[in-house]
């Protein structure tokens, strides 16, 4: 399906990147190619999706690492010596999808959807992005295929609807 945008797309587990161990590495500079590539895609996108599995309650781990190379302060934050600090992720929407085993009604209201918005509100709103929207995929181990199809065209409609 084509609806006109240019898209860039980052598949996580063909990525290898250093895991941060230190606040000085976090707040230092991108220094790992993979990363800056990223970075620069970021600061290139207008819309940014970002689609992932529930693993143990949250984002996979390879995903919050790389969240955390990508997100540095020093990119995300412009500091001048005196002055305001600006958010430089400012004009960026967002769209989040949330693939799980469990019903997505369960994991709204049981677990409150804890890690997503987490995600929402502690990193990607804090760099400065928005709208931020969400989609909650629920028994996809189990669902049928129509189930499938009819998630894929919602899907397709917020691609067609982006920003």
């Amino acid at each position: 399906m084509s609806v006109g945008h240019e898209v860039r797309t980052v598949i996580l587990a063909n990525l290898t990147f250093p895991a941060l161990r230190t606040k000085s590495e976090y707040e230092s500079i991108a220094t790992c190619e993979t990363v800056a590539r990223i970075q620069d895609d970021l600061a290139w996108c207008d819309h940014l999706v970002v689609v992932f599995p529930l693993w143990l309650g949250s984002m996979p781990a390879l995903l919050k690492g790389l969240l955390e190379q990508v997100l540095r302060p020093r990119f995300v934050l412009e500091m001048p010596d005196h002055g305001v600090t600006k958010k430089r992720l400012r004009s960026k929407s967002v769209r989040v999808i949330v693939t799980m085993g469990m019903p997505a009604l369960a994991y709204r209201w049981y677990y409150r959807a804890h890690s997503l918005k987490c995600l929402k509100r502690n990193v990607l709103s804090f760099c400065g992005m928005g709208p931020i929207r969400s989609s909650v995929i629920g028994m996809v181990g189990v669902a049928s295929t129509e189930h499938h199809i009819r998630w894929l065209e919602r899907i397709g409609q917020y691609a067609r609807k982006a920003r």
